[in-house]
């Protein structure tokens, strides 16, 4: 979950989109700011308070002049003069949230013991589009852990059909018993 700050800055930045109508814009140049800020090296240099914070910022302009554009830059720069580079990370994953309640999408994440092929993703993918009515954007990710079956989590929802999750369920029941 997103920080207070992190909102307040996604937030702000979401509503100068809207009102330009760069939601998607926007949404490419943060991503482009969180892969210039989260750079190792950078990162460590520009979250230093021992460096002046005019030369952190020449570093930023060293790094994403080309790259972000006028605005990410002038993004780049608030965060790193506000000392908020650990933010960017929240800002991104809060922008997204907003984004896309304002499209009307939910974004869920399917969690399997082995990689589903396309034609089962696609499959779940429409299913839920059709119970929830909305488009939903599914990431697939394998986690051997689970053993077999799912764990599916969109919004705040979680349905943990994984043959791990049922054992965990039973050894409760067994214990309680």
């Amino acid at each position: 979950m997103a920080s207070t700050s992190a909102q307040r800055y996604a937030r702000a930045i979401f509503e100068l989109a809207r009102e330009k109508g760069e939601i998607d814009a926007w949404s490419q140049r943060l991503q482009a700011v969180r892969a210039v800020l989260s750079e190792e090296r950078a990162r460590r240099v520009l979250s230093n308070p021992t460096i002046p914070p005019a030369q952190r910022l020449q570093v930023v302009d060293g790094l994403a002049s080309r790259t972000l554009g006028k605005e990410g830059l002038n993004l780049a720069k608030l965060l790193v003069s506000a000392r908020r580079v650990a933010a960017i990370d929240g800002i991104v994953e809060e922008f997204e949230t907003l984004a896309d309640a304002a499209a009307g999408r939910v974004r869920a994440t399917a969690t399997t013991a082995v990689e589903l092929s396309p034609a089962d993703t696609r499959r779940i993918s429409k299913e839920l589009t059709e119970r929830l009515g909305k488009e939903v954007v599914l990431e697939v990710r394998v986690d051997p852990r689970i053993v077999g079956g799912m764990v599916l989590q969109f919004g705040d929802r979680v349905i943990d059909a994984s043959v791990a999750g049922r054992l965990q369920r039973l050894r409760r029941r067994l214990v309680t018993a």
